[in-house]
């Protein structure tokens, strides 16, 4: 059991937003409805809003400034801000280095700032009310973000910058549209709110809900319906052990609108760098896991009776798990002569050698599609023999 939550004092900034808005809004949308009722330029303005601020905190906050698993023009970098400031969900700084150290120590009850492990409700909001510890802000993880010229501008005048986007963005729809309340309320209010869910989803159920394909090292899980809420952050279990790819939907058919924007902002000239875990780092953490999950699905199914087939089945998977081993060290030492031979390599030689290793390495890699197929079938061959 864990220990109980240190006391800490509240912190009235964040029950304002967190909890007296929402209750302001439970009152006023029903009011506002019955009296006026709202326009449909009003509700396409909640949902377009909402992509927006969303995508200010996934594309911007999260994957650029958090993880710099991109770079970005300074255009891109001032549009984002916006758009994160938007979400009001605090500064990039404070953000962006709060979820670095929540990744450092990720499910520590005492070092994440929201860790499930501290209950759903700590984990999804109850971190902010009170201004525990382990959200204290600590800036010497983030020497990036402080000499980031945007992120301190924003940091700085972050109240103002709320305040003027709002303005900016809310009164001109309401007032084209002649639903200035519609869009104050809808697009303003209540897309707040859902805006700042939606991020929390991540911190809460995403912890909790879903499949772990690539590590059970901690909580995070790749959900798909989440995924859909929150804009393709909720592949949680890919992005905890590859944090630095700007994908979290690595696979062609996973819903990553965040991915997407990215890679446009890419081709427009916009963004650079985009970073990518090889493929065959994905394919041998997703294959450990199989290996993994196999060898507990016969322990807790099976136990010690087992029949002959089945226990013939099981001593497949332990061979096929050695020869799996081996590909892995056949890519080590690939690796290794790889950087032997460049080194030794002149110039006008290095080309030659490059395309050589890296037909040696894509059969390396077919080796492994390879284990991951004979795993598939032996485990099909489990369930007809169980059968």
């Amino acid at each position: 059991m864990n220990a109980p939550l240190p006391q800490a004092p509240v912190n009235w900034v964040a029950v304002f937003a967190l909890v007296f808005l929402p209750i302001v809004a439970i009152i006023a949308i029903p009011f506002y409805a019955y009296h006026h009722d709202f326009s449909l330029a009003a509700w396409i303005s909640m949902f377009v809003l909402l992509g927006v601020s969303s995508l200010g905190i996934t594309a911007g906050y999260h994957r650029l400034w958090a993880h710099r698993a991109y770079e970005a023009t300074l255009p891109l970098k001032i549009i984002l801000m916006i758009m994160g400031t938007f979400a009001v969900q605090n500064s990039i700084l404070y953000w962006g280095s709060g979820h670095r150290t929540h990744h450092r120590h990720v499910d520590d009850t005492e070092k994440d700032p929201y860790s499930i492990n501290n209950g759903f409700w700590y984990a999804h909001l109850g971190w902010m009310l009170r201004d525990y510890p382990a959200a204290a802000p600590n800036y010497k993880n983030a020497p990036d973000l402080l000499n980031d010229p945007v992120v301190m501008f924003q940091d700085k005048y972050y109240v103002p910058l709320v305040i003027a986007v709002h303005a900016a963005i809310l009164l001109p729809i309401g007032w084209a549209v002649g639903d200035i309340g519609g869009v104050l309320l809808l697009g303003g209010l209540v897309r707040l709110i859902l805006s700042h869910h939606v991020t929390f989803f991540i911190n809460s159920l995403c912890h909790m809900w879903g499949s772990r394909p690539y590590t059970d090292e901690n909580t995070a899980r790749d959900n798909f319906w989440l995924a859909i809420a929150t804009w393709g952050e909720g592949y949680h279990n890919y992005h905890h052990i590859f944090q630095y790819d700007y994908r979290n939907g690595v696979k062609w058919w996973q819903y990553d609108p965040t991915k997407w924007l990215i890679w446009t902002c890419s081709k427009l000239g916009l963004a650079k760098n985009l970073r990518r875990i090889p493929s065959f780092n994905i394919k041998k953490a997703e294959l450990a896991m199989k290996f993994k999950y196999a060898e507990q699905d016969l322990a807790i199914i099976y136990g010690l009776n087992m029949s002959d087939d089945i226990a013939q089945v099981k001593g497949n998977i332990a061979k096929e798990y050695d020869a799996f081993t081996q590909t892995l060290n056949d890519w080590t030492k690939l690796k290794e002569k790889e950087i032997q031979a460049k080194k030794a390599a002149v110039a006008e030689k290095i080309h030659d050698m490059d395309e050589k290793l890296k037909v040696e390495f894509q059969q390396v890699e077919q080796r492994l599609s390879e284990h991951r197929e004979t795993l598939n079938q032996l485990l099909r061959n489990l369930k007809k023999t169980a059968a």
